[in-house]
């Protein structure tokens, strides 16, 4: 069965402009420091959503009233809309002392895991939650990015488009925090600030970053708060060329933008798990810096096949990158460079490392034991050393592409 992959208004109008909106389904992060208009700017996506005659689940920690108020800045008329049942308000009461608890992260785990079954009760089309802050300050990254990830899938799984305000991190753990959720998100607003008085609303620039889709890349603008209005931006779509004497403008005007059919895939595992180089090393770092601020363990594992396999016409590269793609959890990451696939898995024992082995195996072009005696002999395996002394992305790739230097580590694909 074949589903679209839609893109969706979604009321802020750099995202609209220069994206084209957001992915029905999608993940999103908004962060900025306080009087930034994180609010607004939420506000405006749940006006957008109800204008579309589509229901919005808007959690926050204010009083409705004040976010009433709030709403009627820009002119959005929140009290109409919630009457109409397209604007939701779920107040939320943000965890005030977690030192009487015996495992804060536990008491937080119940918080985050509260938000699936109040969507489960509203079915929205779309959810804002305003802000998120205060319920991520867990002390285990590890269990933080597991519960975030079961929460968002099991939002996305319905087709509902989320967006998660968060405050700027001022720390080095708060910006692990931040980094780790950004990881599983489909892409990032974020909103800095001019220098101006600190609780004044003077706008400044806004920076919207994909992690999956979103090919028009990174786009900034600067942007102001214009009452009545919202938050407005400076920003103009760029032409793209299509032929040496004609140039194409894209609408502005939609409500929606259908892709390309895509057949979606019936195994459990997620297209967006293969990254470019950059990506890869992008998330690398992130995953370093994690572990030397938490000790979360992680492992990075080269896959390689010897040039004779295709040539043979035994197995391709390809097919070895889709059998490993099948075999890896979700959250696991994966890149090509040259004969090798590379992958990024979050955890590090000897019994996972076998498994996963196996599942390769399994997944390969075929399971003939004849075919299995053959190929395996063209593909090596190679584990990084994750240690102190591991500081870059680049001291990581270093070691995989020098594996054939005496006393590395590689093993037969046995």
């Amino acid at each position: 069965m074949k589903k679209k992959i839609q893109l969706i208004q979604s009321g802020i109008t750099l995202v609209d402009n220069g994206w084209g909106g957001f992915y029905r389904g999608g993940t999103y992060l908004l962060i900025g420091p306080r009087k930034s208009g994180r609010t607004l700017l939420a506000l405006q996506y749940a006006m957008e959503c109800a204008k579309q005659k589509e229901v919005c689940l808007f959690f926050t920690s204010m009083r409705p009233k004040d976010l009433m108020i709030h709403a009627s800045s820009i002119d959005f008329d929140l009290q109409y809309y919630m009457n109409q049942n397209l604007v939701i308000v779920v107040r939320v009461a943000p965890p005030s002392d977690l030192y009487g608890v015996g495992n804060p992260d536990d008491f937080l785990v119940e918080y985050l895991n509260d938000i699936v079954t109040v969507v489960e009760q509203y079915q929205p089309n779309k959810i804002v939650f305003d802000e998120l802050t205060p319920f991520i300050g867990f002390n285990n990254i590890n269990l933080l990015q597991d519960v975030f990830v079961h929460t968002t899938e099991s939002i996305e799984e319905s087709g509902i488009t989320s967006l998660f305000v968060l405050g700027e991190p001022a720390t080095p753990l708060a910006n692990s925090v931040v980094d780790a959720l950004a990881t599983y998100s489909t892409g990032i607003i974020f909103l800095q600030k001019k220098d101006s008085e600190p609780n004044t609303y003077q706008g400044g620039e806004m920076t919207i970053t994909p992690n999956i889709g979103h090919a028009e890349g990174q786009i900034k603008s600067n942007y102001f708060i214009e009452p009545y209005k919202g938050i407005m931006v400076d920003y103009k779509p760029r032409k793209t060329s299509v032929s040496s004497d004609k140039t194409y403008t894209p609408k502005k005007e939609f409500k929606y933008k259908s892709l390309a059919d895509i057949e979606l895939p019936k195994e459990n595992y997620s297209i967006s798990s293969i990254y470019s180089l950059d990506d890869f090393k992008l998330i690398l770092n992130n995953q370093i810096a994690l572990y030397k601020s938490t000790g979360q363990v992680f492992s990075v594992i080269s896959f390689k096949l010897d040039i004779l396999a295709e040539q043979n016409g035994i197995l391709t590269l390809n097919q070895l990158q889709n059998a490993i793609r099948l075999s890896t959890d979700k959250k696991d990451k994966i890149c090509v460079l040259n004969n090798k696939v590379i992958l990024l898995v979050i955890r590090d024992d000897q019994k996972g490392f076998n498994s996963l082995l196996s599942k390769i195996k399994a997944n390969l072009p075929s399971v003939d034991p004849n075919f299995l005696s053959n190929v395996i002999q063209y593909i090596s395996v190679y584990s990084a050393k994750i240690d102190e002394n591991v500081s870059t992305a680049d001291d990581i790739f270093r070691q995989i592409l020098s594996e054939e230097i005496p006393g590395n580590k590689v093993l037969g694909f046995n």
